[in-house]
């Protein structure tokens, strides 16, 4: 049990920490545009997100695959790149328009889990099971994105419910700042 316990704080490290700053910037731009009353959506969207997330983990750990680590760090920046961007395009945020989101997500987290496929196989044992430690980084991490989660839909009903800033402006705002910061990313992570 200490196992799950040890794996699920790192989870939740793993989203809710300066260090996971390109984690948090694809949940906002994944989030972005949807509202309180989406939260199931979202739950969906960031469970599918752990789902592809978990499933790299899991390949890369049992050594059935395994990836240039500074590849990896550089097409991170560039799922939250094009997540910000398509924020753009979505017309009228109806659950129909946004059902590619969840295919984003799923895909995108195969990406984000090649991140830190390393580190997870470092601090197992050579011995254990990826069982216990998988599921407790996974519910962390779940913890974690419905944390931040949580936080970008209270933002968005104070000023889009409740102050009435179109909703647009909110979808729009987000993903800039994302597209901003994630560009940074990609200058910082150019592979060489």
């Amino acid at each position: 049990m200490n196992d799950v316990v040890f794996y699920l704080e790192t989870g939740w490290h793993h989203i809710i920490s300066w260090n996971a700053l390109d984690h948090i910037l694809f949940i906002i731009a994944l989030a972005a545009i949807y509202l309180v009353q989406d939260w199931r959506q979202v739950l969906v969207l960031i469970t599918a997100f752990t789902i592809g997330h978990s499933l790299t983990l899991a390949l890369s750990v049992n050594d059935v695959i395994r990836f240039n680590e500074k590849w990896v760090e550089f097409l991170i920046p560039c799922t939250i790149l094009a997540t910000a961007i398509f924020n753009f395009f979505v017309k009228g945020y109806r659950p129909k328009s946004l059902r590619v989101n969840y295919f984003l997500a799923l895909f995108f987290g195969l990406i984000h889990g090649m991140g830190f496929a390393n580190a997870i196989r470092f601090m197992l044992a050579s011995n254990q099971s990826i069982g216990w430690p998988l599921l407790g980084f996974n519910i962390g991490l779940e913890v974690g994105q419905i944390t931040v989660v949580s936080v970008i839909l209270l933002i968005s009903y104070i000023l889009v419910t409740r102050l009435k800033l179109e909703r647009k402006w909110w979808v729009w705002g987000l993903s800039i700042l994302a597209i901003i910061i994630s560009a940074n990313m990609l200058i910082e992570r150019w592979p060489e």
